[in-house]
C-alpha cells in the first residue's frame, strides 16, 4: 500500500479544507460588450456584401481606365510660379486653421480633463464640444463661412480650425489625464495658482504629445483641403476642382500628383520631428518628468528634500546649460516661429473681416434654419444616410483585416527582420500621402459611380492610419509575457498570438473605433465626388441653395457619430 501522508494539524484545530481557486465572475456589462461587438462585426460584414464589392467587375471595368486615361493623354501642370504660389497658400491656410485649433483646443481640454476641470457639468460641456467640432464635417463649416466671408483663404482656415478643434481638445484632455500628479501637487501645496500649477506642473508633461497631436493633424488637414476645393476654398484644391469639372483631366491629375507629393513629404517631415521629440522625452512626459527624476536622485543620494521642491526644480530645469539638446529645441522653436509667421503672409488674412462679419450672421444662420429634406422624401434621406454608414462600417472592417497584418509587420516585436518592418512603415507612409478625395476620383473611372468606389477608397486610405496605430500599440505593450513565451521555446506566431495580441486587443479596439468614427464623415464628404451615400444630397443642397436640407443631413450625421462616440466611451470603460 502506499503510504498517504497528512499534513500536519494544529492542535485542537480542524484541517483546512483544499478547494480549487473561485472563477473569476464575467460582469454581465462584460457581456453584452461583447456582443455588442459581435453585433457590430455583422453588421459590417452585411453592409460590406451590400456595397456590392466584385473583384471580377473590377477587372471587366479595367477598359474604361484604359480608355480614361488615353483620352487623358499627358499629365499636364501649371506655370512653375503658379504652382508654387498655390502649393505655399495651400500649406499656409493649413497651417494656419492648425493652429487656430490648437489654441481653442487648450481651454476645451483643460475644461475637459477629469483632473483638471473645475467640475463634471464643465466637463460634460467640454466633451460635448469636442464630439459637435467632430460630427460637423469641415465641408460644411466651410460652406458656411464661404457665405459669410465670400472667397478668400479666411473661409478654408475657419472650417478647418474649428472642425479640428474636435480631435485635437480630446487628445489634449486625454493626455492630462494620464501626467503624474506630484509636480502639480507641490506647486498646489506651495500656494500656487491654478494657472502656476498648469504652466509648471501640466504644460511641460504634456506638451511633447501636444505637439505631435498638432503634427499629425496638420497631415489630415492638408489631404482634406483637397475636399474643401469643391465648396469654393482657395488652394491647390479648388484648382483640381476646376480642373476636372472643366474636363481638363490632364491638368486635374497633375494638381493630383502635386498634392501626393506634398502629402508625402508633410508626413516624412512630421514623422521625424515627431521622432526627434519622443528622442527628448521618451515617456511623453518632457521637462515635468526630468523635474521629478532630479527629485527622486537628490533624495535618494541621501540629500534632503527641498523647503519648495517644485518651485526650485522647476527653475533649476529652465535654467539648464545651453547644451546641445537645449540649442536643437530653441533651434526648431524659431522654425515653427517662422514657419507661422511666413503662413500667415501667404494668406493675406483680411482681418477686417473678422469684425464687420457680425452683421452678416443673422440673415445666413436663418438660411440653415429650420431644418428640412426640401424637395427629397424623408425615406429618401434616411435611406441615403444608412448607405453611408454602410460604406464606414464595410470599409471599417475591410481596414481592420489589412492593418493588422502590415500594422503587425510594422512592429518592431513582431516582424521578422529590420527590413520587413522598414517596409512596411515605408508602405504606411505612402498611404497616408494619398488623399481619400483622389483615391475615389481613381476608383470611381475604373469601377464607375457609387458605393464601390467609396469604399474601397476608404478602405484603402485607412490602412495608413489604423495601421500606423496598431504598430505603435504593439510595440508599446509590455515585453514580459513576450519574454516569458520565447523562453519556452515558443515559434513567433506563438508569442505573437499568445502575448502580443491579447495585451494590445483593448488598443485594438479603441483604434477601430476612432476608424468607424473618422471612416463616419469621410463617408460623406467622398459622396461630393460620386462616391455614394448621403455626400451627393449635400452638394446638392448646397450647390441649389437648399441650405436647410443642408442642416438636416449634419443632425443625421451628429446623432450618428454621437451614437460612435458612446459606444466607444463605453467600451473602452468595460476593457479597461
Amino acid at each position: 500500500m502506499t503510504a498517504v501522508t497528512e499534513r500536519p494539524r494544529t492542535t485542537g484545530a480542524a484541517p483546512a479544507p483544499v478547494t480549487a481557486p473561485p472563477r473569476r465572475r464575467v460582469s454581465p456589462e462584460r457581456v453584452a460588450a461583447g456582443l455588442t461587438l459581435v453585433a457590430l462585426l455583422v453588421a459590417s460584414l452585411v453592409a460590406l456584401r451590400s456595397v456590392d464589392i466584385d473583384p471580377a467587375r473590377m477587372l471587366q471595368s479595367w477598359a474604361n481606365a484604359e480608355r480614361f486615361f488615353g483620352r487623358v493623354g499627358a499629365i499636364e501642370f501649371p506655370p512653375l510660379g503658379e504652382l508654387l504660389q498655390l502649393t505655399a497658400l495651400t500649406l499656409g491656410l493649413v497651417i494656419c486653421g492648425t493652429l487656430l485649433a490648437a489654441v481653442l483646443s487648450v481651454p476645451v481640454a483643460v475644461l475637459a480633463a477629469s483632473n483638471t476641470t473645475p467640475g463634471p457639468g464643465w466637463r460634460a460641456a467640454a466633451r460635448f464640444v469636442t464630439v459637435l467640432a467632430r460630427a460637423v464635417p469641415d465641408v460644411v463649416l466651410a460652406m458656411v463661412f464661404v457665405l459669410l466671408f465670400s472667397l478668400g483663404t479666411l473661409p478654408g482656415i475657419l472650417a478647418i480650425g474649428l472642425h479640428s478643434v474636435g480631435m485635437i481638445s480630446k487628445l489634449f484632455a486625454d493626455a492630462i489625464e494620464q501626467i503624474d500628479e506630484g509636480p502639480r501637487t507641490a506647486i498646489r501645496a506651495a500656494g500656487g495658482s491654478r494657472l502656476q500649477q498648469f504652466t509648471a506642473g501640466v504644460l511641460p508633461q504634456v506638451l511633447p504629445s501636444w505637439v505631435a497631436t498638432v503634427l499629425h493633424r496638420n497631415d489630415i488637414n492638408l489631404r482634406g483641403s483637397v475636399i474643401l476645393g469643391y465648396v469654393g476654398v482657395v488652394g491647390l484644391g479648388m484648382e483640381m476642382s476646376f480642373a476636372f469639372k472643366s474636363l481638363d483631366y490632364g491638368l486635374g491629375l497633375g494638381y493630383a500628383l502635386v498634392i501626393f507629393v506634398l502629402c508625402v513629404v508633410m508626413e516624412i517631415v512630421s514623422s521625424s520631428v515627431r521622432a526627434a521629440m519622443l528622442g527628448i522625452a521618451p515617456t511623453g512626459r518632457g521637462l515635468g518628468d526630468r523635474v521629478v527624476r532630479r527629485a527622486t536622485r537628490r533624495r535618494g543620494a541621501g540629500h534632503p528634500a527641498p523647503s519648495r521642491p517644485a518651485i526650485t526644480t522647476v527653475e533649476s530645469a529652465l535654467r539648464r546649460p545651453w547644451d546641445r539638446a537645449r540649442r536643437r529645441d530653441v533651434s526648431w522653436g524659431w522654425l515653427a516661429v517662422a514657419v507661422v509667421v511666413a503662413s500667415i503672409a501667404v494668406c493675406d488674412i483680411a482681418w477686417s473681416d473678422l469684425v464687420t462679419v457680425w452683421a452678416k450672421v443673422p440673415a445666413v444662420a436663418t438660411r440653415f434654419w429650420p431644418p428640412s429634406f426640401g424637395s427629397y422624401e424623408a425615406s429618401t434621406m434616411v435611406a441615403a444616410m444608412g448607405e453611408t454608414i454602410a460604406i464606414a462600417l464595410a470599409a471599417t472592417v475591410l481596414t481592420l483585416v489589412a492593418s493588422v497584418v502590415v500594422g503587425s509587420l510594422a512592429a518592431r516585436n513582431v516582424a521578422p527582420s529590420r527590413g520587413v518592418r522598414s517596409g512596411m512603415r515605408l508602405l504606411l507612409v505612402g498611404i497616408r500621402g494619398v488623399p481619400e478625395v483622389i483615391l475615389a476620383i481613381v476608383l470611381i473611372v475604373v469601377t464607375g459611380l457609387g458605393t464601390q468606389a467609396g469604399t474601397l477608397a476608404l478602405a484603402l486610405g485607412g490602412v495608413g492610419l489604423l495601421g500606423k496605430l496598431l504598430a505603435d500599440s504593439f510595440e508599446e505593450v509590455s515585453p514580459g509575457p513576450e519574454r516569458a513565451l520565447s523562453a519556452t521555446g515558443a515559434s513567433r506566431v506563438q508569442v505573437y498570438a499568445g502575448a502580443t495580441l491579447p495585451q494590445g486587443t483593448r488598443a485594438l479596439i479603441g483604434h477601430t473605433f476612432y476608424m468607424l468614427d473618422t471612416n463616419l464623415r469621410a463617408a460623406t464628404l467622398l459622396g461630393i465626388v460620386g462616391a455614394g451615400g448621403v455626400g451627393y444630397y449635400l452638394l446638392n443642397a448646397s450647390q441649389g441653395s437648399n441650405y436647410g436640407t443642408v442642416t438636416a443631413i449634419v443632425l443625421m450625421i451628429l446623432v450618428t457619430v454621437l451614437a460612435v462616440e458612446g459606444l466607444a466611451v463605453w467600451m473602452r470603460r468595460v476593457f479597461r
